[in-house]
């Protein structure tokens, strides 16, 4: 599997007063997808970006945008994101109580639709929203923060997921974001992750390395 892997490098990392430009780099260092982490200041205590930084970056690169939507309520801004330029927009399963039509509402918009998991949060009800879903994100550390450690407890849940999507007999590409570096990596990947989320990982040493470090977490 691990040539297979896709990296998506999040721009959480990246040099703000340059962003185009590193975009543009990960772009040329081959990332597969870009990966905006956008947070709210109440879903999670920080806040970063909005729709018009996905609009200013789309024009700079081919990539798939991977809009992770940390934020709450999340409906009333899905159409905002796809209008800019996302491509996927996931949203966490904590962050309304009106999850597939949520889901249902991306699809509409004619993006793939994402669906997250904080640490705490059980998987079971992943069931029922398997048909619709593009992306399925384990978060492997608790949002808001980047540079945090790695919580090992959810290699069992990506496993668990990992075999749920394979029954489903659907291609659900399975991500994982947070702590990631070259040896979680390797655990992630293990346990039946198709798609890596990494910040200092992928930014580690200027645009110059990023090359490498994309090539050293897909394992390849």
């Amino acid at each position: 599997m691990p040539g297979n892997v896709k990296i998506a490098p999040s721009i959480l990392s990246a040099d703000f007063a340059g962003l185009g430009a590193e975009v543009i780099a990960l772009d040329a260092a081959a990332a597969d997808y870009i990966h905006v982490d956008v947070m709210d200041g109440h879903f999670v205590p920080v806040i970063t970006f909005g729709p018009a930084v996905v609009k200013a970056i789309r024009p700079v690169t081919t990539k798939p945008l991977d809009v992770h939507l940390m934020i709450s309520p999340v409906a009333p801004y899905l159409a905002d994101f796809a209008a800019a330029g996302a491509d996927i927009i996931t949203i966490h399963a904590e962050a309304t109580p009106h999850l597939h039509r949520a889901l249902q509402m991306i699809k509409s918009l004619g993006k793939k639709a994402g669906l997250a998991f904080n640490p705490g949060t059980p998987v079971e009800g992943l069931a029922n929203v398997m048909d619709i879903v593009d992306l399925i994100l384990v978060m492997t550390v608790n949002p808001g923060f980047g540079g945090q450690k790695f919580i090992v407890s959810q290699l069992e849940k990506i496993d668990k997921i990992r075999r749920m999507i394979d029954r489903s007999g659907r291609h659900i590409d399975l991500e994982v974001d947070g702590g990631i570096n070259n040896q979680t990596a390797r655990q992630a990947i293990a346990a039946g992750a198709d798609v890596l989320v990494a910040g200092t990982a992928s930014f580690n040493g200027g645009p110059s390395h990023y090359a490498e470090n994309i090539s050293l977490l897909r394992g390849v």
